[in-house]
Parts: C-alpha cells; structure tokens; sequence
C-alpha cells in the first residue's frame, strides 16, 4: 500500500499550518500546500476569499509528477534537478518548491499577485517548513497509548460485531 513519506503532526503540524497561512496572506496567493513527493496532500492552507480549489488529490498527485518530470529533464543536462518550478496562465500560476527528500511547497496564485512576491514569500516559508520536516525525520513519532476506558470500549464493539469470544 502507497503511503505517504512524511506525517507531520503535534506541534509541527501546527508551526507548518501557520507557515502556510502566512505564506498565503504575504504572497496574496489562492492556496498553499505541502504535497509529498508521492503525490499526497500532507497540509494545506486556503485563502479566505479564494473560490474552491480543484480536486486537491488530483492536484499533488500532477505535481508530484510534474516534478519527476522535470527532474528528468534536468538529469539529461547534467543537474541534479530544477529547486523550483514556475508555471503562469492566464488567470492562474503555480509556483513549486523543493521541501528536502521527501515534499515539495506549492503556492497557486492567480494576475492579483506577482511572481516575485510569491518566490519571495514562498522561500521564507519553505526555509522555515524544511527545518520542521528535518526535526521529524530526526524524530520518532510517538507511540499511541491506550487506557484501560479504550480496551474496555473496543472489546465490546468486537463482542458486538462477531460475539463474545470463548474462554
């Protein structure tokens, strides 16, 4: 099963939640997200006054691939990959940015913002989201734990659903 490479939770979730809520009011952008490189949504972030994004699924999942796209466009001129990725529409652009091994940064903005003020604010935000996701790679999540409320609750919905078990 495909799973993502990074969970961002706790606290962390919370400081990269914040990064991305300034990264949208700085930069005037539509929507801000961290998407893993397996094309998950791990977090993201809408402008108030933004129409409903498209599918956000579908959405990391072509940025994802347009990533490793250009990453193999780069590997055949001899670079290791392109840091950053820009597309510009008519009424709409993307603006993708490598978050380390694991995730990638992309703000959608639309002709009320530049180009310059994105990167600015979107490289602020990604030097501040890549320090988060370092810590939890150094890090081991912490483990669940279950009181005796939660044994005592689960084993009768497993009582309910297939019997009492033979003692």
């Amino acid at each position: 099963m495909l799973e993502p490479s990074v969970d961002l939770y706790g606290a962390a979730h919370e400081r990269v939640r914040e990064h991305l809520s300034d990264l949208l009011d700085r930069a005037k952008a539509r929507y801000a997200l961290v998407v893993d490189r397996k094309g998950f949504v791990l977090l993201h972030a809408r402008a108030v006054w933004a129409p409903a994004p498209p599918s956000l699924d579908s959405l990391a999942t072509l940025v994802a691939s347009n990533h490793s796209a250009n990453a193999a466009i780069a590997k055949l001129f001899g670079d290791d990959g392109f840091r950053e990725i820009v597309q510009q529409g008519a009424d709409v652009g993307t603006y993708v940015e490598e978050l380390g091994p694991d995730a990638l940064l992309l703000a959608v903005f639309d002709g009320k913002t530049t180009l310059g003020k994105v990167k600015v604010h979107a490289a602020r935000a990604a030097v501040e989201i890549r320090s988060e996701l370092a810590a939890l790679r150094e890090s081991d999540a912490p483990a669940p734990t279950f009181d005796a409320s939660w044994s005592e609750s689960t084993e009768k919905l497993l009582d309910g659903l297939f019997g009492p078990r033979d003692s």
